[in-house]
């Protein structure tokens, strides 16, 4: 086949630096594709990359922009009909996955994002947190979400760019939630395949240390950015009933948590571009109204 029928893929892989085993990991598995034309890049959130394969263009940031602004600085650099975002910690372990994830979106022109089923390489059981649904189920088990995992995502370049990008005020936490809305909101799906796989070591979230103050500034921010103004509080008042509940033997994690959704609603969220109601409406008869 040649590299005219092809489908072209760029690639986008974000980094510290801080792990430089994994990263090589990771590209290895994305030069390892299969039955694709590969465009990569590797951006350094306040690194310069280096020792990088000569297939593989580097992206030097000179200080850490937060996840969503760095693999949005990444996308202008790599061509493709279709966008693969893949963090410096994961890697994909089939040489096909590309090219499966591409005949999916093609076979099913609704689905404008797909999230991979996420394993840890060494057999530790995942965390249900990796399966992106209220209703967990199997993790084979492939349907329509409303947020995603954001260490391995395929969509095409042109859903990507309609949805504004990933969320660059959000710095990190959540913008997996407003790419998933946004891609609903173009009259489309964002889709958890269980039948691909990426791999991810399990980590627990809280190791960042702004984990709670920004999750909950986050979550404010991704209604005050994102729902029609009436649902606005009805979004936030249902997360922090939900915190309240689930931290009130954590203290401390409480006190932080409130002082970013504090921080929430006193702060610039950035550009404002409420989902229409028939996008609500197609959200909710699919489960998921954006209320909670």
């Amino acid at each position: 086949m040649s590299d005219t029928v092809l489908p072209r893929v760029g690639v986008v892989v974000l980094t510290q630096g801080t792990r430089p085993d994994d990263l090589a990991s990771g590209i290895r598995s994305v030069l390892a594709q299969q039955e694709v034309v590969l465009d990569v890049v590797c951006v350094g959130n306040g690194w310069v990359p280096t020792g990088l394969p000569g297939a593989v263009q580097a992206l030097a940031l000179t200080e850490n922009l937060g996840i969503p602004a760095g693999r949005n600085r990444g996308v202008p650099l790599v061509t493709g009909e279709y966008l693969f975002f893949l963090d410096d910690d994961a890697s994909i372990p089939d040489p096909r996955f590309l090219s499966r994830a591409v005949a999916q979106l093609r076979a099913d022109p609704s689905i404008g994002l797909l999230q991979p089923r996420v394993t840890d390489p060494t057999g530790a059981a995942a965390p249900t947190r990796w399966i992106p649904r209220i209703r967990k189920g199997a993790a084979t088990e492939s349907g329509a979400v409303f947020s995603v995992w954001e260490g391995a995502v395929v969509m095409p370049r042109a859903v990507f760019l309609a949805t504004g990008g990933w969320a660059e005020p959000f710095f990190y936490a959540h913008e997996g939630i407003e790419l998933a809305w946004r891609v609903w909101d173009q009259g489309l799906r964002t889709w958890y395949a269980g039948n691909l796989e990426a791999n991810h070591p399990v980590i627990q979230p809280t190791r960042h240390a702004d984990y709670y103050r920004l999750n909950a500034r986050n979550r404010v921010w991704l209604a005050r950015r994102n729902l029609p103004a009436v649902l606005v509080p009805v979004y936030a008042g249902s997360w922090l009933a939900i915190q309240l509940l689930r931290f009130r033997s954590d203290r401390p994690a409480l006190r932080a948590w409130l002082a970013g959704f504090r921080e929430g609603w006193r702060s610039n969220p950035g550009e404002r571009r409420p989902i229409s109601a028939r996008t609500i409406w197609r959200m909710s008869l699919a489960g998921r109204p954006p209320i909670v």
